[in-house]
């Protein structure tokens, strides 16, 4: 038989799983033993006034928000809190604030129930520090990376650049002076003659590729010029290029990024879209670069799979070293926008 204690036991199991109850004028009607040992104030100091009168003016003015918003609407809101527990150790709620209506349908009042999500918090914001740790990882790896791909260009222009001209001009004098007959000899020196110019054609490509000098000594605007330029040569692909200021610098870290996207995204068109041309537009707005890439090819497939995009994934990363955005385009466009460009400028 149920007796008059069991019952008040039973509500007051039920209340204790839902922190607060209130009218129509935000007054608190009940609250439960967790809220009261949060407030640190006995519950007949509690009732019947409103969060402003008992929490602190921010912690009440997200309480009066909510309660005014569902009063009003007539639906429920959620949202997430951060408070002190009873030891001072900040925790984090989940609240979900909902309407209480008559038979009638009328609100009288709202409800409010809560869960501790600090363990989920806490997991969050422990990914969030490992993301960030992998990222600047990351952004270490490729400034390291580029450093090494400018120097190897660097030792292949000058040194091994030199020993192919050194060759080729002593190929030149043994070619001078080699007598009319036999001829085969005189054949087989004008093959090395032409192997050695080969070679040096693929050495400058090659050392291009991995640090065009361009990029460093003429800036981003030439670099994106002469690689524009080369695809268009070496690729049934055209171009069309609109630059609208060709007389800004940027940081070393900016201009390698935005010109390692250009060269990412056409090497996609290239590879991937099956485009006849494509359209580089590059504008200025304030203290940020605007660029952006578009084709004539099939577009971009949002279905694959993550390791399928890995060269979207390596110019975001990119992007976002510099605190910037990348924005894959529908069907067959991206553009990418730094907030600054440090070090930026205009000469003259």
């Amino acid at each position: 038989m149920m007796t008059s204690q069991n019952t008040q036991q039973q509500q007051r199991a039920l209340l204790d799983n839902i922190p607060d109850l209130k009218d129509r004028d935000c007054r608190y009607l009940a609250v439960n033993t967790a809220y009261l040992e949060v407030l640190r104030m006995p519950e007949a100091l509690v009732l019947g006034k409103r969060p402003d009168e008992i929490w602190p003016a921010e912690i009440a003015e997200v309480y009066l928000r909510a309660d005014r918003a569902v009063l009003k609407s007539g639906r429920r809101r959620r949202y997430e809190e951060t408070r002190a527990d009873s030891s001072g150790l900040p925790r984090w709620f989940e609240t979900i604030k909902s309407p209480i209506r008559d038979k009638a349908g009328r609100i009288i009042g709202t409800v409010g129930i809560s869960r501790d999500i600090s363990e989920r918090k806490a997991a969050e914001s422990e990914l969030i520090k490992s993301r960030a740790q992998l990222r600047e990882l990351s952004n270490y790896l490729q400034s390291v990376r580029e450093a090494e791909r400018a120097r190897i260009s660097r030792e292949l222009h000058d040194e091994l650049g030199q020993t192919l001209t050194a060759l080729k001009m002593e190929l030149g004098w043994l070619k001078e002076r080699l007598p009319a007959e036999p001829t085969m000899l005189r054949t087989r020196v004008e093959r090395l003659v032409q192997i050695v110019d080969q070679s040096v054609s693929d050495l400058q490509r090659i050392a291009s590729d991995l640090r065009p000098m361009i990029l460093d000594e003429l800036g981003l605007a030439s670099a994106i010029q002469w690689l524009t330029q080369n695809f268009s040569e070496r690729c049934p692909l055209s171009i069309e290029l609109s630059l609208d200021r060709t007389d800004v610098t940027y940081s070393k870290d900016v201009s390698t990024a935005a010109f390692r996207i250009v060269q990412e995204a056409l090497t996609n068109i290239v590879r991937h879209s099956g485009a006849s041309s494509a359209r580089i537009v590059a504008r200025h707005s304030a203290d940020e670069l605007q660029l952006e890439i578009s084709d004539n090819g099939r577009g971009m497939d949002v279905t694959r799979s993550k390791r399928e995009q890995l060269g979207l994934i390596g110019m975001s990363e990119r992007a976002q070293h510099r605190c910037e955005h990348l924005r894959p385009g529908k069907p067959h466009s991206a553009s990418w926008s730094p907030r600054r460009h440090n070090g930026a400028g205009s000469s003259g």
